[in-house]
């Protein structure tokens, strides 16, 4: 890599280097002045490795492209072109059920640069030599191992384990007839409104769910709850179930525990035809440490794709850890983008782990506290930054469209703007503070203590112009060893307090109350987006635990108990009915798409919150017995308002103590900084959302 410049010395030292738009982004934020030299350090260092590309392999695009050319080509007369990148390996050979698993017959020819190639001519009615679904394996010096780019890969079922092992072998996919999309991809949405969902667990049932099931009973539940965007998790193949889909062992291969790669097109096909947007849980932070059906050891060395040494293993995680100046490994990387963008319509990313991929450390045994030396010195993992910036470059290039989120607990400045300023090229990060501040209050404290202060300031603390998805909870807090919001606040009582068939207790009202207020502050106040994990929206129950021996390989805690909700006499349909109205109201007023709200009353001894956004007036009254009746507020725009959604509301459990027909009507006399002010009637535990229909009767 004599191309190579880390240091920029060739453009005259990292000050040198022209960054396009650098202007705009250190006027936003003067604190970055004094890292200047490092942001066009790392510009340079991405500028350079665009233009390799460019130079070398035709642009990035058709570099990204490089699944049309590794593993098995199927050409149009038949013949099997099968090409690996195995650079440490003395030998490949090619055997399963087309040979009769003869080891010897199909060997690979070494090429240059580490490339191996095999051409397996047709039969004599010039169909391919190794037929759809046929079992096939890559002998590695000797050694089974699966290809880096197979698209296929099964676990041999139960009753063979004893025989063949537990380790899944890629099966040949070619299909006589592929899924073709019939459906465009929808606008990208101004307002992003995400259910993160995981296919295998998302029936009622005690079993894997499949694409099929997804596409046909869950996909409709998720355009009717008002969310536009969808976040798979768990696709790309995993061999262990219960790693979340964290621990990927075949980037190339939907998982087929629900189904088959076409059934996967034809979910992302409904969706679009739904209007909702669909993005991938990506994991490009790290890899299985699986040898015979995962990518580690592939050509025999603990090199390849990966870090040599303790720098390409991640101790806590117990996985390997890609090197991004590699040549190879970045072709493998931005190929996986472009397969689930192109080949399966994906509409966008969500990037796992990438707090770890930025820093030396992995982010571990650190609190960052927001000083920006902690972005800006030694720690930082600039060739991991540096391939970010160039798959965001990707996206956002081959898909103007595409969505990029990224998982960032750091809180690095400029992740989320664009390349061409300095920037990381993210759309969006995680409000990931968000989920933990709620948690940790329900464990530590009784809402009576809760300061309202602190959780105004955790939910606005974020980056000027860096957009982030605000979340209450995600799969995190449902997993085994932690709890839901919903049980957090309800505990036992949701298994026997939930009925309609009889009256409801202290603990469910509060429960219900705070879990629809909890909601409606973080969807109106967190972020530019928000997010819920695939059954909180009612308040699903108990935690989610993958079958593993600890639990006897039970599915009864990997489910959606999406029954409950679809049960008339039961309090969660209530919940869900909230959910519903929250994300439709937001799709008419788009407070998302807005600037950040304004909070205008933080009241510690009342616990009340009043914000604007969006022309919106949010109410929220958290104390646990103190009801205000012509409790005075600030307004900005004169005008009469209207009632437009009540967590009080009869139709979503509530007691109905508003009267949503009567208006309400400002006062020409400013109040807590805003121009106009109206008094309202503030119910305990209680919040609710109001919109400007018309002129004030006290103008």
């Amino acid at each position: 890599m004599d191309w190579y410049d880390p240091l920029q010395q060739r453009k005259g030292g990292a000050s040198k280097v022209k960054v396009p738009e650098i202007e705009a982004l250190l006027e936003r934020d003067g604190y970055l002045r004094d890292h200047e030299r490092e942001i066009r350090r790392r510009y340079g260092n991405f500028e350079d490795f665009l233009a390799q590309i460019e130079k070398t392999e035709g642009g990035i695009d058709k570099f990204s492209q490089g699944y049309k050319t590794f593993g098995p080509q199927v050409k149009p007369d038949g013949t099997i072109e099968w090409l690996e990148w195995a650079p440490a390996a003395r030998s490949l050979h090619l055997y399963g059920e087309f040979n009769d698993w003869n080891k010897e017959s199909h060997a690979f020819d070494k090429l240059d640069f580490g490339r191996w190639k095999l051409v397996l001519k047709p039969d004599c009615h010039g169909k391919p030599a190794i037929k759809h679904l046929q079992k096939v394996k890559v002998l590695v010096n000797g050694e089974d191992r699966i290809s880096p780019w197979a698209n296929y890969v099964l676990q041999p079922p139960k009753e063979k384990q004893a025989s063949e092992g537990v380790s899944f072998c890629q099966h040949f996919w070619n299909p006589e007839e592929k899924y073709k999309m019939k459906h465009a991809r929808p606008s990208r949405p101004k307002s992003i409104r995400v259910y993160e969902c995981h296919v295998g667990i998302s029936s009622w049932e005690g079993k894997i769910n499949t694409y099929t099931d997804f596409t046909k009973n869950v996909l409709p539940r998720i355009s009717k709850l008002g969310y536009n965007t969808i976040q798979l998790m768990a696709i790309m193949e995993h061999a262990y179930y219960g790693s979340f889909g964290y621990q990927v062992t075949s980037f190339f291969a939907p998982s087929s525990r629900y189904g088959t790669p076409e059934e996967l097109k034809a979910l992302v096909d409904e969706a679009h035809r739904l209007g909702i947007t669909v993005l991938l849980d990506i994991v490009h932070s790290h890899a299985s440490k699986n040898v015979s059906d995962g990518l580690n050891m592939w050509d025999g060395s603990d090199s390849c794709y990966f870090h040599t040494g303790s720098r390409g293993n991640h101790e806590l995680w117990d996985s390997r850890l890609f090197n991004y100046t590699n040549w190879e490994t970045l072709r493998f990387l931005l190929s996986n983008l472009h397969l689930w963008m192109h080949e399966y319509g994906f509409d966008g990313f969500r990037f796992d782990g990438v707090t770890s991929m930025l820093y030396h450390n992995r982010g571990l045994g650190q609190g960052f506290s927001g000083g920006y030396h902690e972005y800006f010195g030694l720690n930082t993992d600039t060739e991991a930054l540096v391939y970010l910036m160039l798959a965001n470059h990707l996206v956002h290039t081959s898909l103007p469209s595409g969505i990029t989120i990224a998982e960032d607990v750091s809180g690095m400045p400029a992740l989320c703007r664009p390349v061409t300023e300095g920037g990381g090229g993210f759309d969006y990060r995680l409000a990931m503070a968000v989920p933990d501040m709620w948690i940790k209050i329900l464990k530590e404290q009784s809402d009576e203590d809760w300061n309202i202060g602190n959780i105004i300031h955790t939910l606005t603390n974020r980056r000027w112009q860096e957009a982030c998805i605000g979340y209450c909870e995600s799969h995190d807090q449902a997993l085994v060893g932690d709890k839901t919001i919903a049980f957090w606040l309800m505990d036992k009582e949701m298994y026997t307090g939930m009925s309609l068939l009889h009256p409801s207790n202290d603990i469910v009202d509060r429960g219900m109350a705070l879990h629809k207020m909890i909601r409606l502050l973080t969807h109106g106040l967190s972020g530019e987006g928000y997010l819920t994990f695939i059954g909180n929206e009612f308040g699903h129950p108990e935690w989610l635990d993958f079958p593993r021996e600890g639990n006897n390989e039970s599915y009864h805690y990997a489910r959606r108990q999406f029954n409950l909700v679809d049960d008339e006499n039961l309090r969660y349909k209530f919940l869900n009915n909230f959910d519903s109205a929250m994300n439709n109201l937001e799709n008419e007023v788009g407070w998302l798409a807005a600037d950040p709200g304004y909070v205008s009353t933080k009241h510690e001894d009342d616990k009340t919150i009043v914000f604007e956004r969006a022309g919106a007036l949010f109410c929220f009254n958290f104390h646990c017995n103190k009801s205000f009746s012509d409790y005075k507020i600030g307004v900005e725009v004169a005008g009469s308002y209207k009632i437009m959604l009540d967590t009080d509301s009869k139709e979503f459990g509530g007691q109905n103590r508003r009267d949503s027909s009567v208006l309400c009507h400002t006062f020409p006399e400013g109040y807590n900084g805003r121009r106009h002010h109206m008094c309202v009637y503030l119910p305990c535990r209680t919040a609710m959302v109001l919109t400007r229909v018309g002129e004030s009767d006290f103008n």
